[in-house]
């Protein structure tokens, strides 16, 4: 059976309807290229009114190029950057954010469920302070974390505060930086600059756009040249405004907030359907789109060769993660529900 909709992952989904009708608006006459079009300008101006600040706006192809392009604007090549162990910067980017920093070293930070205890960053800062190890410079942030689990601003505030304890910058991966605002119900500020944190890559691509980040710097001074940095990473599109098009449909009305909230309330009807399942359990707080389970071998077997897709064996070894999405359906979650309970039988 071949389902409409999956669990794998919010890149699966299509294009949401306020960023497509923007797109198709942009491509009406022509328009300027490399971003000096009236679209780039809009959307960069509505980003800086979302977060009440007067930030540098970037727009790239894709999260890798925003991670490693930002990280390497804070960064010399003798630096290192902190992150979480599960971070993406360390585990899904094959080293680009190395590539673009001329060679500056990951190191990684432990804490349960995705989160970085701040203790690590004293632990990393400390272990060698000697000029043969390179020396630390940045605390990458990833919220929503890859288990799922959301920063609260409090958690945000106090590992930004031991990062700028110990001269650190502050880069925030904001792959699915909607679902945690959503989720907080907070100002986007509240868990950005106000925060302390330096450099946003806020996502798009997982809310409902085409494709397309947008890489917010809180500190002009930080990007400086970075317009420089994205052309030389192959990041400077020449029709930038089919980019920054899909983001002024998406904030003009709050529609990444919608889609955002969305997706995480069918990730909470989704646990509550599997927590009723005997022989289910749920690995991780359920805090935005994406559930993390455990579930049989025969279980997830039965259900691949029903049609169903889901990954398993990603940051936690044996859990199954379904991931939620803007266009998922209270049907499409009681569907699965109802195959994983019939399958456990």
């Amino acid at each position: 059976m071949k389902h409409q909709r999956q669990f794998t992952s919010d890149n699966c989904s299509g294009i949401c309807p306020e960023a497509w009708a923007a797109m198709a608006e942009a491509n009406i006459s022509h328009e300027p290229s490399y971003g000096n079009d009236a679209w780039t300008q809009r959307a960069a101006d509505r980003i800086r009114e979302i977060f009440e600040k007067d930030c540098e706006v970037f727009f790239v192809f894709n999260g890798t190029a925003a991670n490693s392009l930002s990280l390497a604007s804070l960064c010399q090549s003798y630096h290192s950057v902190l992150c979480h162990e599960h971070a993406h910067v360390e585990t899904a980017e094959c080293g680009a954010p190395e590539f673009f920093a001329n060679g500056s070293k990951i190191l990684l930070l432990q804490g349960a469920h995705g989160k970085i205890d701040p203790a690590e960053i004293e632990r990393a800062v400390k272990k060698r302070t000697d000029i043969h190890y390179p020396k630390p410079r940045v605390l990458s942030i990833t919220q929503v974390t890859e288990t799922g689990t959301v920063y609260s601003v409090a958690e945000i505030q106090t590992l930004a505060e031991t990062a700028k304890k110990f001269g650190l910058r502050v880069q925030m991966d904001g792959a699915r930086f909607a679902n945690a605002v959503a989720s907080l119900g907070v100002a986007p500020a509240d868990i950005t600059w106000r925060a302390g944190v330096d450099v946003l890559c806020f996502g798009g691509s997982k809310n409902g756009i085409a494709l397309g980040e947008a890489v917010v710097f809180f500190d002009h001074d930080l990007a400086r040249d970075f317009d420089y940095r994205c052309k030389q990473g192959g990041q400077l599109a020449s029709k930038m405004r089919f980019l920054s098009a899909p983001w002024l449909g998406m904030l003009k009305d709050g529609a990444w907030l919608r889609h955002a909230r969305h997706s995480n309330e069918m990730a909470k009807r989704l646990e509550a359907g599997l927590r009723k399942i005997p022989g289910v359990d749920i690995s991780h707080a359920v805090q935005s789109n994406v559930v993390f389970a455990w579930i049989s071998k025969p279980v997830e077997e039965k259900m691949r060769a029903r049609g169903w897709q889901f990954s398993t064996g990603g940051v936690t070894p044996g859990d199954s993660r379904f991931m939620c999405s803007w266009d998922t359906t209270p049907a499409d979650v009681e569907a699965f529900v109802a195959e994983v309970r019939e399958t456990a039988g």
